[in-house]
């Protein structure tokens, strides 16, 4: 089973986890793709979805998938979503696609989160891959000088702009031993809007595609 195909089969198991007539919160990336793509042969079991970007939500419309907002929905009963990292205690590093923030929001507003990846996404501690912050354009400076204070190494990402309107910081070589102290210490710096590591509000299940099949941690 390729890559993609774990992807899939990841995506395609939270299916399983939809009630007839709800709304979901649905993610954003690749992984998040094959499972707005499986919806589509169920979206009449939906009274719709609230995507956490804008690319989501054009690609639920392509399905014909009601979008709306989280303002309008109140909380929901699941949000499905896929990861960078994440570890078997289902705490995760997001944002590679720039939609930790609103990622974020959808998932605080979920009474479950589950994570669907592959399993080349699992590891035993965060932070290989770099650590996204969304920031406040006149902090971008301020902030990366304070993430070299605590031993990262801080890069912007160059044209990328949040649907935000806001700029994306990818921090390397960041220490993650208590993610959830990191997470906390990163949201108190000045300007940063929202930081990549999901932990104090994780996941509930983790479905890993694997080349045997579908894992379910948690």
């Amino acid at each position: 089973m390729t890559q993609d195909e774990q992807k899939q089969a990841a995506a395609e198991a939270a299916l399983d986890f939809i009630e007839t007539g709800s709304v979901i919160g649905v993610g954003t990336g690749s992984t998040a793709n094959h499972f707005i793509d499986a919806l589509a042969r169920i979206k009449g079991k939906l009274d719709g979805a609230v995507a956490s970007s804008e690319a989501s939500a054009a690609r639920l419309r392509e399905h014909r998938i009601p979008v709306l907002e989280l303002d309008s929905t109140g909380d929901l009963p699941l949000y499905v979503d896929g990861a960078d990292e994440a570890t078997r205690h289902l705490h995760l590093i997001k944002g590679g696609g720039g939609a930790l923030t609103r990622e974020k929001i959808v998932a605080a507003a979920s009474k479950k989160f589950i994570c669907v990846a592959d399993q080349s996404k699992l590891v035993d501690v965060l932070g290989s891959f770099p650590l996204p912050l969304e920031v406040i354009p006149m902090a971008k400076s301020y902030v990366g000088r304070q993430m070299v204070k605590l031993g990262g190494r801080p890069a912007l990402r160059e044209g990328y702009t949040t649907d935000n309107g806001n700029f994306i910081i990818d921090v390397h070589d960041l220490e993650m031993l208590d993610p959830v102290a990191v997470e906390e210490r990163l949201d108190h710096v000045a300007g940063v809007v929202s930081n990549g590591i999901f932990a104090r509000r994780g996941a509930d299940l983790l479905l890993l595609g694997t080349p045997g099949g579908v894992e379910k941690i948690g």
